[in-house]
């Protein structure tokens, strides 16, 4: 029995034997995996939040697998492509490659290049999918904070003195001490560098 978070493999293909013997195989090792005969299929579906990859064909009637691969980044969507296609042409390639895909498989493709391929791009989304959720928590923490405590946070993480914080914000050495305790037990931070590492996810994420 396969969980519901466990990673799910896209499949995007107009020809059904491909999509059917892709499936087979992934099944084969255990992958859940979901079929569709066209990127507009695939980009309408609801996905689960959890990690995983999309196995796309290049050369599609309608939108192609470039024309996907852009639409999911303009939607922010950052699932790892893996591109198949019966026709390796190198500018192709190298367009794919640079806007991020993770592999490119000419047909007719070893079984095992794609599962190893599959296997790259489902723990480079685990590892997104974890820091995703990571900065989601620091967000929520991040919410908890008073005004107040988001400006002394900001100060502390920029390497200000309790006594330069309590000087920059007009008010007691005292008064800046119980607001800083507040910031790092709200964050859950246990040292200084942790409190501005999370202040450099936040920036970031």
């Amino acid at each position: 029995m396969i969980s519901e978070d466990a990673p799910v493999v896209f499949i995007v293909d107009d020809d059904a034997s491909v999509r059917q013997s892709i499936q087979d195989l992934l099944s084969s090792v255990a992958l859940r995996c979901e079929t569709f005969a066209t990127p507009q299929e695939f980009l309408n579906s609801k996905r689960a939040d959890c990690p995983g990859c999309l196995v796309l064909d290049v050369r599609l009637p309608g939108m192609s697998g470039l024309d996907c691969q852009r639409r999911l980044a303009e939607a922010g969507v950052t699932i790892p492509i893996i591109f198949i296609t019966g026709h390796g042409d190198v500018p192709i390639t190298v367009r794919a490659m640079k806007s991020g895909a993770v592999e490119f498989l000419t047909k007719p493709f070893r079984p095992q290049e794609l599962l190893d391929a599959v296997q790259q791009a489902l723990d480079r989304d685990r590892e997104l999918h974890e820091k995703r959720k990571e900065t989601a928590k620091l967000r929520n923490r991040y919410q908890t904070l008073t005004p107040r405590e988001r400006e002394v946070m900001e100060l502390v993480v920029s390497g200000l003195l309790n006594k330069q914080i309590a000087a920059e914000l007009g008010t007691g050495e005292h008064t800046v001490k119980i607001h800083r305790g507040h910031v790092m037990e709200k964050m859950k931070a246990d040292s200084l560098p942790a409190l501005i590492r999370m202040a450099d996810t936040l920036k970031s994420g």
